[in-house]
């Protein structure tokens, strides 16, 4: 199995790094209130108080109404004898089953294990490694089949509090649980593209527990469990785990579903941040944009003609892309995530000291480039 040190991805054979979102358990309990001083019934809970965790019962009912769409996944390589487990979660009653695609990735062999113990043979249907998701399925009676419901990451708040279910180890069904520690996260740094607006959570996360399910106190699900960042390069937690957004899964399910393999859109261009120091250096008119270090030759960029160089001198400097306002690298990529392969663009840039606009038509992503 391929080590992914960088992203220290919870990669599913045995030999290979753990991840997934287990989180380290922080109850949400309100401050303790002062005794009544009045006979009468406390006033019930407001609607936004009801959806809290307030005590150990709470969560073991949560979990309890999340666990049967939890699988357990074991994979194998037929060809040199390599395995590994992961998780999943159950998306339907056809048998669609929803996972990181590093845990089905390379091997030709995949089974299922349900919470009540019985098992299936699963087959890929569609992948989108660019994400790290992937869809298979099995062949087993509606009836088995309990989906997760898939909730909306695009609301998820820092401090809620969340549970992941998974099987770490291999040891099916373990609940964590903790708080989301940020959003809009992105993981990256190796060869492959980077991983973009991940949720961030306090997560002990190990292997086996990627691809499982990262639930809100109403038990949705709201991300895909799948790496962790520890900077010693060690396969164990350092605090700090990570979630495929399920609005990320969700924009590409059907895709996935009908059988593709997605490919995600790219312009074909290095780039670093500019700031107002290197914009008095440079004698630019903007300090807020980025800069274009290189143009791949024969992408997209350069059939746009847009011109790099690494020290600046030169280069063009990217300050908008259609309607969107450019102040970092981050502006400028998350906003090429959102198209399609194919679709054309139109970037604002500096050239020279003025500023123009050039049409791009986006490819595919192909690694290192943006």
């Amino acid at each position: 199995m391929k080590e992914k040190l960088q992203w220290i991805f919870v990669v599913v054979a045995s030999v290979a790094l753990g991840a997934a979102a287990v989180v380290g358990i922080d109850s949400l309990r309100e401050a303790d209130s002062p005794p009544a001083t009045s006979n009468q019934d406390p006033p019930p809970p407001s609607q936004d108080s009801v959806s809290l965790i307030e005590t150990p019962s709470d969560v073991a009912d949560l979990f309890e109404q999340v666990r049967p769409s939890v699988v357990l996944i074991s994979a194998a390589n037929s060809n040199n004898g390599t395995g590994g487990i992961g998780s999943g979660i159950v998306i339907d009653k056809n048998g669609h089953i929803l996972t990181n695609h590093h845990v089905i990735e390379n091997f030709d062999q995949i089974d299922v294990t349900f919470a009540d113990g019985t098992s299936a043979t699963a087959r890929v249907i569609g992948t989108d490694p660019g994400n790290d998701l992937a869809v298979i399925k099995v062949d087993v009676p509606a009836s088995q089949l309990i989906p997760a419901v898939l909730g909306k990451s695009a609301d998820v708040r820092v401090g809620e509090f969340v549970i992941a279910v998974g099987n770490p180890f291999g040891r099916t069904g373990t609940l964590t649980s903790g708080v989301v520690s940020g959003t809009g996260r992105t993981l990256g740094g190796g060869a492959g593209r980077p991983l973009r607006e991940l949720i961030q959570s306090d997560a002990a996360i190990n292997p086996g527990n990627s691809g499982g399910g990262l639930f809100n106190s109403q038990g949705e699900v709201i991300g895909i469990t799948t790496a962790i960042e520890n900077p010693s390069g060690d396969r164990v937690f350092a605090g700090i785990g990570f979630a495929v957004p399920i609005d990320t899964a969700i924009r590409f399910l059907p895709a996935m579903i009908a059988g593709s393999q997605i490919d995600h859109p790219r312009m074909g261009v290095a780039l670093r941040d500019l700031t107002a120091g290197v914009a008095d250096d440079l004698n630019l008119p903007v300090d807020q944009g980025v800069i274009v270090t290189q143009v791949l030759p024969g992408s997209a960029a350069d059939d746009a003609g847009l011109r790099g160089s690494r020290n600046g001198q030169g280069a063009d400097i990217i300050i908008g892309i259609d309607s969107i306002v450019v102040t970092n690298f981050d502006d400028l990529a998350s906003y090429v995530d959102s198209k399609n392969v194919g679709d054309t663009v139109t970037v604002r840039i500096i050239r020279d000291g003025r500023e123009t606009t050039v049409e791009v038509i986006l490819e595919a992503w192909e690694p290192n480039t943006a």
